[in-house]
């Protein structure tokens, strides 16, 4: 596989591939890179595929900051050709991803919140940068749940406490607090992390293809949401967004400079924070 996106750029070196994602201003998640990941999921899906897939940003400061929230038609609408127009949600392609019979590695340098968090989640693995990762649930301070898989994933990981923490204050978190909860396996030096995760990637690659998708279906059966379960939020989420709440609260982010690379943006936990008391 060789194949590059619009908004993901690949490099095959073995059975390993690089993904880098590449959609500026900020790597938002529009519908430019859903429709890559559908394209990019389905390629990884055939059998003579790499082995171990490796998720990173070209932006230092932006892995997928979040959705863009003046796209969500269009997004989920690319979205639905993964599964079909009763799969139109981010959450379906999400599982999608964590179905892929190869080893997925998100690579976390810059903000990740929203369903950039969601992405991340629904990898295999996640390793961050001390120095330089952020990750967030922002959705409840916006004026909707999680509706992608955030509610499912962190209550497994974390336990019923910390997911309620991280998902009602919608308040940033680092590497080290995320590493401590589990939202990530591992906080790593920002100058070790690319060794760090090549030579992850290089140990699982070498082993024999039939034993890693048994062992990683086993896993998934005994950890992963049902699809039931994950049509549930994106239907809460989709019902939500959509509100008077969330247009008035986004509205007021967006005079703050909300989804351009500024302060809002880079301390959006703060921002929320700060917006007018709601009912």
């Amino acid at each position: 596989m060789t194949t590059s996106y619009e908004t993901i750029k690949t490099r095959l070196d073995g059975t390993v591939l690089s993904a880098t994602f590449s959609a500026p201003p900020m790597n938002l998640i529009g519908a430019e890179v859903v429709r890559d990941l559908v394209a990019m999921l389905e390629e990884v899906s055939h059998p003579a595929a790499p082995k171990v897939v490796i998720f990173d940003s070209a932006d230092p400061d932006f892995f997928l900051p979040h959705v863009d929230m003046t796209k969500v038609p269009e997004y989920t609408a690319e979205a639905a050709k993964a599964g079909g127009p009763g799969d139109a949600s981010l959450g379906m392609l999400f599982r999608k991803l964590s179905r892929l019979p190869a080893v997925t590695i998100a690579k976390l340098r810059g903000r990740a919140r929203g369903a950039g968090s969601e992405f991340l989640l629904a990898c295999d693995m996640r390793f961050a940068s001390r120095e330089n990762a952020v990750l967030g649930q922002p959705e409840v301070g916006i004026g909707a749940p999680p509706g992608a898989g955030a509610i499912q994933h962190l209550t497994r990981l974390m336990g019923r406490g910390r997911a309620l923490e991280v998902v009602l204050t919608s308040s940033d978190f680092d590497a080290d607090l995320a590493e401590r909860y589990g939202w990530v396996n591992r906080a790593v030096p920002d100058a070790e992390l690319d060794a760090f995760v090549a030579g992850v990637a290089a140990r699982i690659s070498g082993f024999p293809r039939d034993a890693l998708i048994a062992a990683k279906a086993a896993i998934n059966a005994v950890s992963l949401p049902s699809p039931a379960e994950v049509r549930a939020d994106a239907a809460l989420f989709q019902q939500l967004v959509r509100g008077e709440k969330v247009r008035q609260r986004t509205a007021e982010l967006f005079a703050q400079g909300f989804q351009t690379r500024g302060a809002t943006e880079l301390d959006l936990g703060e921002a929320l924070g700060r917006l007018k008391a709601a009912d």
